[in-house]
């Protein structure tokens, strides 16, 4: 008589839900809060150096109303870090030092390089939201919705900003291009320094 063996199924190793280096997971999820809260407290900053030096001209009251939404952003990314128990960024003494200046420095240019400095780094916020909103996953419904309202909100200052600048002609300036790649440049460098440090 045989005796029939019966096959068991393969076992398999299973992948853990993260590995060293993925940018998946709750870790990526911490990294995004501190970015983003990194990111706030800079455009934060940014409008009040520019509030500092403008305060008395036409723009005034469109930094004033973007710097109050930057602010209630802001607002709402401390919250999270406590909620979620993540560290903020041990640079922001220099995120908080380099905002400012960056807005103070634009708007003594001009206004119109203060809008074309809100252009340039709103023009960056929005790309890394929109790609934070691609890598979320569905288990962070209500971190999905926050992103994507301040990303709204990012892209409404920087069509208020490009309002501005082609009611006064700043784009024909030779120095404008210059500004918005040095702008863009130091805006990614502080969102790859952020999410790591």
């Amino acid at each position: 008589m045989t005796m029939q063996i019966k096959a068991t199924p393969e076992k398999r190793a299973t992948r853990p839900a993260s590995l060293p280096g993925d940018r998946r997971g709750k870790a990526n999820v911490g990294r995004m809060i501190r970015v983003n809260h990194a990111g706030e407290l800079g455009a934060t900053e940014i409008y009040r150096g520019q509030i500092a030096v403008l305060g008395d001209r036409p723009c005034a009251p469109l930094l004033t109303e973007m710097a109050a939404q930057e602010a209630g952003h802001l607002a709402a990314f401390d919250e999270l870090l406590v909620a979620r128990g993540v560290r903020p960024t041990a640079l922001s003494p220099v995120w908080r030092a380099a905002g400012f200046a960056l807005g103070a420095g634009s708007a003594l240019l001009s206004e119109r390089a203060a809008m074309a400095t809100t252009v340039a780094v709103e023009e960056v916020i929005e790309e890394h939201y929109r790609k934070q909103l691609d890598a979320l996953g569905e288990d962070e419904a209500d971190l999905d919705a926050l992103i994507a309202e301040f990303r709204d909100d990012e892209i409404k200052h920087c069509d208020v900003a490009r309002q501005y600048i082609a009611a006064t002609g700043v784009k024909d300036a030779p120095a404008y291009e210059l500004l918005s790649r040095s702008v863009k440049t130091g805006a990614r460098l502080a969102i790859w320094l952020a999410e790591r440090i």
